[in-house]
């Protein structure tokens, strides 16, 4: 079986603590193929002295590992790497971005560049499935408007900029579009709530932004896209919640 190039870890890991050494060891063993996605470790007394490390330190490396998503533990089979889909992968950045102080604005802008980007990849490539899908979300959102269904129009609000992000063939950039989107629910419930406005507001970007998609208007779509999260930015610049959540 092939293993870890000794003198090339030696090299690398320099003041790395032995935690590190093993999340560096087996990071490069699925890059260079070794371990595939959906592979099963080695056993403990074969893997810690491959890698150089005891047993104590491999448990914290693959609990570590295990947090950030690129391995799991299956019950009474051992452990194996993930699929390292980039969903599960930067689902803990969404951690970091709750322990940032004075998080929310930046949240926010951050979302903004990255969906209008989307916005502007999905424009090139989205089916005429996901046209008619979007076009479904917005209808049931509307009548939840006309219900005054905050909750199911937020619940279509999601759906519809997750359709948009899918639809980028890019599954980094909607991971991270669903990591940051998911800390910025708080803020847009709250301008729902507290602008009775809003939601329409917002149906209407939405139509705007869809109808771009379906003329395949790639400039469009970005512009649509950008002045609608500027809205939403704008707003809780001037009436932030009443809380730290956002």
């Amino acid at each position: 079986m092939t293993t870890v190039d000794d003198t090339e870890v030696d090299a690398e890991r320099g003041g790395m603590s032995q935690t590190d050494v093993v999340v560096y060891g087996i990071k490069k063993m699925i890059l260079d193929g070794v371990l595939a996605p959906g592979a099963k470790l080695p056993i403990e007394k074969d893997l810690a002295p491959r890698l150089g490390v005891s047993r104590g330190s491999l448990r914290e490396g693959v609990r570590a590992l295990s947090i950030m998503g690129v391995l799991e533990t299956r019950q009474g089979a051992g452990m194996f790497v993930t699929g390292l889909d980039a969903s599960l992968l930067l689902a803990p950045m969404g951690f970091v971005v709750d322990l940032q102080p004075s998080g929310a604005q930046h949240v926010h802008s951050v979302r903004r560049v990255l969906e209008t980007d989307a916005a502007g990849r999905a424009a090139l490539r989205i089916s005429d499935a996901d046209i008619d899908e979007a076009g479904r979300i917005l209808d049931a959102a509307e009548g939840a408007i006309a219900n005054v269904d905050h909750e199911a129009v937020l619940e279509a609000d999601m759906a519809f900029h997750n359709l948009i992000a899918t639809a980028s063939e890019n599954p980094v950039l909607a991971a991270l579009i669903e990591a940051l989107s998911s800390r910025t629910v708080r803020g847009r419930m709250w301008r729902a709530i507290s602008d009775e406005n809003a939601d329409r507001a917002t149906a209407r970007e939405h139509r705007a932004i869809l109808r771009a998609l379906a003329d395949h208007d790639s400039t469009a779509a970005q512009i649509r896209m950008s002045n609608h999260l500027l809205e939403v930015e704008n707003f809780l610049s001037d009436r932030p919640p009443l809380d730290t959540d956002y």
